[in-house]
């Protein structure tokens, strides 16, 4: 990777940094990507700059001034290439994940847009960050963040971004979902990996296939309209109206956030299911602090409620959520599962989260399978149960066993 020498942006950076045209820019940038800090910054010797931020930085601790070594950004491996310039969850990235920065500040997303001095080499970067995921960052969103930068390198007089219809219409396309609960719950079973007999099922949010083909953008639309919690409890209802349709003998998993758990109404609305339903953690902002969430998540337990945690090993949050709360079940990555049959080190990390579930005396879930190779690999490391499209796919109705 070749960092930049001592170059600058086309333009003064003290006015840059004082301009209110500039920072109305960055505010409306990160309003209509639902992102919670938008800035611009310079690449000198060695070293990002940070010359200017939006008025409303939300949780992210970056102000003007702040730097960084050019070798720990996202910033320069985009500009590179060696980085997607959009990265909805960074905390499941395989490089992002790994970075210091990524926990440093607390990135659960990013979108980058370089700008280039004549030579054509990169000498800053208008970008996004955000502390939760956000998969609504997509190909739109890339071309406004390039045309903002545009706006910025070439000096243009007006600093305005045209209206992102999609955008808005999304949210207030949330807002009539709560309005008028217009949500359906998929089934999908999980299954002992021996028998193949249902033990539990999980319930899966669908919503308007014009709008949201991708449940999680649904979600993301809604934390961005600041409806992120009333969905997932609404979701939560919605799924708790189906567990007539759930084998006696097993359980349904419900996903809610860390934040929708630690709400008032959630101990109310799981409480008097007890032991037929449990809570799937679902990683869409990072935890900071966890002892409301133990709090709530000991109060469940002690009813009978299981708890769950989802996606682990798909990077350290997940790993923590494991320690934190000792769940009694534990649910593997799919990055984990997929192809365990043929991958020796899938096969030695399922083995030791296995080795460690057993200790906790949780359930091991696998996720994704998708062959009969996969099961029968999984039974031989010691894994339990499973969940995946050999055993049945998301559907409104749950299929005979």
């Amino acid at each position: 990777m070749n960092v930049v020498g001592d170059t600058h942006l086309p333009v003064d950076a003290d006015r840059i940094d004082q301009a209110a045209e500039v920072v109305r820019l960055l505010d409306r940038v990160r309003e209509h990507l639902g992102m919670d800090i938008a800035f611009l910054s310079a690449f000198t010797v060695g070293t990002q700059v940070v010359l200017a931020t939006s008025e409303r930085t939300g949780p992210m601790d970056l102000v003007a001034g702040d730097s960084r070594s050019l070798t720990e950004t996202y910033c320069l491996r985009v500009a590179h290439g060696d980085l997607p310039a959009v990265i909805p969850a960074a905390r499941r990235h395989p490089v992002t994940r790994e970075m210091a920065v990524t926990g440093d500040l607390g990135i659960g997303a990013y979108i980058g847009a370089p700008l280039r001095g004549p030579d054509g080499q990169p000498v800053g970067m208008l970008c996004c960050l955000n502390r939760g995921e956000n998969p609504m960052l997509d190909d739109d969103a890339l071309r406004v963040m390039r045309l903002a930068a545009a706006l910025v390198q070439d000096q243009v007089g007006a600093f305005g971004l045209p209206h992102r219809a999609a955008a808005v219409e999304r949210v207030q396309r949330i807002r009539r979902i709560i309005e008028r609960q217009d949500v359906r719950m998929a089934l999908q079973p999980i299954v002992r990996l021996d028998t193949r007999a249902t033990v539990a099922v999980e319930a899966l949010a669908r919503f308007d296939q014009r709008w949201f083909p991708n449940p999680s953008v649904a979600f993301a639309a809604a934390a961005t309209a600041g409806h992120g919690v009333d969905l997932e409890l609404l979701a939560a209802t919605a799924a708790l109206s189906r567990l007539h349709d759930v084998p006696d003998d097993a359980w349904l998993g419900i996903n809610l956030s860390a934040d929708a758990l630690t709400d008032p109404r959630t101990i109310d609305l799981l409480l008097p299911h007890g032991p037929r339903v449990g809570v799937e953690i679902t990683e869409h902002a990072p935890v900071t602090d966890y002892g409301p969430l133990i709090e709530v998540t000991d109060r469940l337990k002690e009813g009978g409620v299981h708890v769950a945690v989802d996606d682990a090993g798909a990077g350290f949050a997940s790993l923590k959520h494991v320690l934190q709360l000792r769940p009694t079940a534990i649910k593997l990555d799919i990055e984990l599962v997929r192809d365990i049959d043929t991958d020796p080190v899938r096969q030695a990390l399922v083995r030791s989260v296995e080795q460690f579930s057993g200790a906790l005396a949780a359930w091991l879930v696998a996720e994704g399978v998708e062959s009969e190779t996969e099961r029968k690999t999984l039974l031989d490391l010691g894994v339990t149960y499973g969940q995946g499209y050999l055993f049945g796919r998301p559907a409104w109705e749950l299929a005979a066993a």
